[in-house]
């Protein structure tokens, strides 16, 4: 068993080989279910979405789509509109 230390704030810290035996990578989520008799169960957050739902998420009503000409004309000025 590895015994793990609670901070002062009431938080604790995985170790990596519990991280890499769980999949889980910096920046990515788990879910913890609390269990009876005090236990819990922590288990990685995987993505349950297809990537062709984000199609169209920046799609603004009544506006036209940019030409790849349009986008490569805005990204040449730069993000503050200056060369």
């Amino acid at each position: 068993m590895n015994a793990i230390t609670v901070s002062a704030k009431g938080q604790i810290t995985l170790r990596k080989e519990l991280l890499r035996h769980l999949g889980i990578n910096p920046g990515e989520k788990v879910t913890i279910d609390t269990l009876p008799g005090g236990e819990v169960r922590i288990r990685a957050v995987r993505p349950t979405g297809k990537i062709a739902d984000a199609f169209g998420i920046l799609k603004q009503e009544g506006r036209k789509p940019l030409s790849i000409e349009e986008i490569n004309e805005i990204a040449s000025t730069g993000w503050v509109g200056e060369p």
